[in-house]
C-alpha cells in the first residue's frame, strides 16, 4: 500500500506522479510544439518536408508504446522500466539541444545534420514509448490496495479510479499548456539552445522527483500472475491450433473459466479449489487463452475510436490554416498567432474538468438514477458525439468564410473580414470532448486488460492517436488525389478561396457519426470483463 497521507482522495504518491507526468508533458511539448519552425528555419527543410517529418514522428511516437509495453509487462517491473526509459528520454532531449548548440557555430548540412536530428528524435520516441504507459500504470497502482478488491460492494474503487484519471489528465494538460506557451516564446525570443535545454533539464528534475518518491510508492506483487504473459499467449495460441488440427479440442470446465484472474486477489473471500492449479501453473492453456481473448475483444472498440483520433489531428493543421486567412487583430498592433487558439482546447479542459465531478456527475445521477452517473463507455460515446458537433460547426464556419471571400472577391493573400474568434467554439467543444473521451479511454483500457498487462492497456490507448495520425495523413492523400483530377482544385488547395475544407469537415463529421453508430451497437453487445465484479457477482 502506498505510504503517506491523502489529499482530495488521492495518496501522496499519486499526486507526486501526476506532477511528474505534467513535467514530462512540458518537456515533450516544449520540443514538439515548435519543431516545424526549427526544421524550416534552422535545418532549412521545406514546409512540406517539415510538416511530414513532424507528423510521422508524432505518429511513430504514439505507436511505440505497443512495442514497449510488452517489455514492461513481461520482463521488467514498471519502476525499473520508468527509470531505464527516462535515461533514453533525457539522452534524446540532450541530443536535440546539442544540435541547436552546434548549429549556432556551423550551419547544418542537409545530410549529416538531418540524420543526427532524426536519431535524436528517435531516442525521444523510444524513451517516451516505454516511459508514458509505464508511468501511468504505475500511478494507477498507487490506488489503495484494499479498495481494489474485486468483490467490493460499493463504488469506492471505481470512483477513485475515475478521480485519478481525471486529475492525471488535468496534470498532463497543464504541463502541455505551459510547454506550448512558455517554450514557444523562449525559442522565438532567446534562441533554440535555451529553448531545447530547458525541456531537457525539466525532464532531469522530474526523474529526480520520481527517485526521491521511492519510499512512498506502492509496489504491487505479481506472484499469482503469469510473469511472462505475451510469449506464453503466443504459445497457447500455437497449442490451441495444434489441438484443432489434431482434433483434440475440448471445452473447458465452467470452473476453469471462472478462475481467470484479472486482479491480484481472489474474486471473493471463498476458496476455489481449482485456483491452485492456475496459480501453480501460470502456463495453464485456458488461463492464457482467456487472457489473449480479453485483449483481442478490445480491438473493435479500439477501431471505432480511430475517427475521434483523426478529428484530434485537425487543430494543429487545417484549423490553423483557416485562422491564417481571418482577421486576427487585437487593438492596433497585436495579431493573434493562429496556432495560439490550440491553447483554447487545453484551457477548456483545465477549467471545465473540475466541474465534471462537481456538477455533471450529480446531474447524471439524478437523471439515470445510477450511483456512477454514466459508465465509462457512455462517457467515451458522449465525447465522440461532441467531436462530431465540433466538426459540423467547423464546416459551417468554413462555408461562411468561403462565402464572404468569394462575395467580396478577396485576393489570395488578403485577409477575409471575419474574426478568428469564430473558430473558438470548435476548439472549446473539442476540449470538452477530450474530457469525456480521452479520460474514458484511459480508464476503459486500464480496467479491461489483465492486471499484469495494464501497461499494454495504456499502450492501446496511445496507439489510437498514433494510428489516427497516420489514418489522417492517408485520408488527405486519397482525397487530394481524387479531387484534383481533370484540372480541378483539390479540397486542400493553397488558394484558400477555392479550397474544399468545408466538404472535408462534413466528410469527417459523417464518418465519425457512422463510427459512433457502430460504437453504440458494439457497446450493446460488449460484455465488460469486470461487469460481474462491479455488480458484486462472485461465483
Amino acid at each position: 500500500m502506498a505510504g503517506g497521507g491523502k489529499a482530495h482522495g488521492l495518496s501522496r504518491s499519486c499526486i507526486l506522479l501526476i506532477v511528474i507526468a505534467g513535467m514530462e508533458r512540458f518537456a515533450f511539448k516544449g520540443v514538439a510544439s515548435n519543431l516545424v519552425t526549427y526544421l524550416t528555419d534552422v535545418v532549412k527543410m521545406s514546409n512540406s518536408s517539415a510538416a511530414k517529418t513532424v507528423n510521422s514522428w508524432c505518429g511513430f511516437t504514439s505507436m511505440l508504446p505497443l512495442l514497449a509495453a510488452p517489455l514492461a509487462d513481461s520482463f521488467w517491473d514498471r519502476y525499473s522500466t520508468i527509470l531505464s526509459s527516462s535515461f533514453l528520454y533525457v539522452l534524446g532531449l540532450g541530443a536535440v539541444a546539442s544540435t541547436s548548440l552546434l548549429w549556432t557555430w556551423a550551419p547544418p548540412s542537409n545530410t549529416s545534420s538531418s540524420a543526427f536530428l532524426f536519431w535524436s528524435l528517435c531516442l525521444i520516441s523510444l524513451g517516451q514509448g516505454a516511459y508514458n504507459p509505464s508511468l501511468q500504470a504505475f500511478g494507477a497502482d498507487q490506488l489503495d490496495h484494499d479498495e481494489e478488491l474485486p468483490c467490493s460492494k460499493d463504488d469506492k474503487s471505481s470512483k477513485k479510479k475515475s478521480l485519478f484519471f481525471q486529475w492525471w489528465y488535468f496534470g498532463v494538460c497543464s504541463g502541455s499548456l505551459l510547454g506550448v506557451i512558455l517554450m514557444s516564446y523562449i525559442q522565438d525570443t532567446f534562441g533554440w539552445v535555451l529553448g531545447f535545454a530547458i525541456p531537457m533539464f525539466a525532464m532531469v528534475i522530474s526523474i529526480a522527483f520520481f527517485t526521491c518518491g521511492s519510499p512512498i510508492y506502492a509496489y504491487k506483487p505479481y506472484k499469482n500472475i503469469d510473469s511472462n504473459p505475451f510469449p506464453n499467449i503466443l504459445q497457447v495460441i500455437k497449442v490451441s491450433a495444434s489441438k484443432l488440427i489434431n482434433g483434440r479440442t475440448t471445452l473447458p470446465d465452467k470452473s476453469e473459466v471462472v478462475e481467470l484472474e484479472l486482479q491480484e486477489k481472489p474474486l471473493c473471500d471463498q476458496k476455489l479449489d481449482s485456483n491452485e492449479d492456475l496459480d501453480g501453473n501460470p502456463r495453464n492453456d485456458t488461463h492464457l487463452l482467456e487472457n489473449a481473448k480479453v485483449v483481442l475483444r478490445l480491438l473493435p472498440i479500439w477501431t471505432m475510436l480511430l475517427m475521434f483520433a483523426v478529428i484530434f489531428q485537425q487543430p494543429a493543421t487545417f484549423f490553423t490554416k483557416q485562422g491564417m486567412t481571418m482577421e486576427r487583430n487585437i487593438g492596433r498592433n497585436f495579431k493573434i498567432p493562429p496556432a495560439t487558439l490550440q491553447s483554447a482546447i487545453t484551457l477548456s479542459i483545465i477549467l471545465l474538468m473540475p466541474l465534471y465531478d462537481k456538477v455533471l456527475i450529480p446531474i447524471t445521477q439524478m437523471v439515470t438514477r445510477n450511483k456512477k452517473g454514466i459508465s465509462v463507455m457512455q462517457r467515451m460515446g458522449v465525447g465522440m458525439f461532441l467531436s462530431i458537433i465540433a466538426m459540423i460547426i467547423a464546416a459551417v464556419v468554413e462555408m461562411k468564410r468561403l462565402e464572404i471571400s468569394r462575395k467580396i472577391g478577396v485576393q489570395e493573400s488578403k485577409t477575409v473580414p471575419i474574426s478568428i474568434f469564430w473558430l473558438l467554439p470548435q476548439y472549446v467543444l473539442l476540449g470538452i470532448s477530450d474530457i469525456f473521451t480521452v479520460i474514458g479511454m484511459q480508464e476503459f483500457f486500464y480496467n479491461e486488460v489483465p492486471v499484469r498487462m495494464r501497461t499494454m492497456g495504456f499502450a492501446l490507448y496511445t496507439s489510437v492517436f498514433g494510428v489516427g495520425s497516420f489514418l489522417s495523413a492517408l485520408m488527405i492523400s486519397v482525397i487530394e488525389a481524387l479531387t484534383s483530377t481533370e484540372g480541378r482544385q483539390s479540397w486542400f488547395s493553397d488558394d484558400m478561396r477555392e479550397d474544399g475544407l468545408d466538404k472535408y469537415y462534413w466528410l469527417l463529421a459523417l464518418a465519425s457519426a457512422l463510427s459512433l453508430l457502430l460504437y453504440a451497437i458494439l457497446c450493446k453487445c460488449y460484455k465488460s470483463s469486470r461487469s460481474d465484479l462491479e455488480n458484486g457477482n462472485c461465483k
